[in-house]
């Protein structure tokens, strides 16, 4: 896991921690310079936050958060973004 810092970024991470066992959902829009990571159903999304630090949490109606958006998101056109992810075994 990255190191943590003290922002918007620690409260993801936060969240991710507490999604063991669920489907996340990753999708890179070269287009639109976004990252968007789901660990919630999408059709459940009520309302979006914007943190200052180019992260938008999206909330279900109860206020959890169940993904976010990384605005000005990019990569080369010819590198793929990876993903992975650790779980803690404990």
């Amino acid at each position: 896991m990255p190191p943590r810092r003290k922002n918007a970024s620690v409260y993801v991470w936060d969240m991710l921690d507490k999604c063991r066992g669920i489907q996340i959902k990753v999708f890179h829009d070269r287009t639109g310079n976004t990252l968007t990571v789901w660990w919630g159903n999408p059709q459940d999304e009520y309302v979006c936050q914007e943190t200052g630090d180019e992260v938008v949490l999206m909330k279900d109606k109860t206020g959890q958060v169940i993904g976010f958006e990384r605005l000005n998101f990019s990569t080369s056109a010819s590198e793929p973004v990876k993903v992975s992810f650790e779980a803690a075994v404990g």
